[in-house]
């Protein structure tokens, strides 16, 4: 009798089968660490940028004055290239970051929409949970960050 080489129908199902297992496991875990990856990058950011705004209010004695839902371009005029060589123009995303300051310079607030970019998520501050809930840096602290398990 001759043997033949190869494998059988069942050898190959219980591969694929296999295979199948180990991709529904594994690519959820990539996905969710590309977004910690895209939120790290997103706070690093936005520690830089409100550097450059704090080293501006060192200088001047306040922060820039009246910004409501400025972008990186309208941040630069005040901070680059003296504070920060470039603001860096997107978060994680690529969503445009939203600087807002008060008519008086007192405070500054820089915001990342997140991972659902501009969309109305409660902004109760404190530690979220979720890739979508925005990121806020003020007067030279994250007043809202994500922390711990992300969904």
């Amino acid at each position: 009798m001759r043997k033949e080489k190869g494998f059988t129908l069942i050898e190959l199902l219980i591969v694929v089968a296999i295979i199948g297992i180990i991709a529904a496991i594994a690519i959820p875990n990539l996905l969710n660490a590309i977004d910690r990856g895209k939120q790290k990058r997103t706070m690093a950011d936005m520690r830089s940028i409100g550097t450059a705004i704090e080293s501006y209010a060192v200088d001047n004695n306040y922060y820039p004055k009246g910004m409501t839902n400025v972008a990186a371009a309208g941040i630069s005029t005040y901070v680059s290239p003296i504070y920060i060589k470039t603001v860096p123009t997107t978060d994680g995303w690529n969503g445009a970051w939203n600087v807002n300051s008060t008519g008086s310079g007192s405070q500054y607030t820089v915001i990342s929409f997140a991972k659902d970019t501009p969309t109305a998520s409660a902004q109760t501050g404190g530690q979220t949970g979720d890739f979508n809930c925005d990121i806020m840096f003020a007067n030279g602290q994250f007043f809202q960050w994500p922390q711990g398990t992300q969904t």
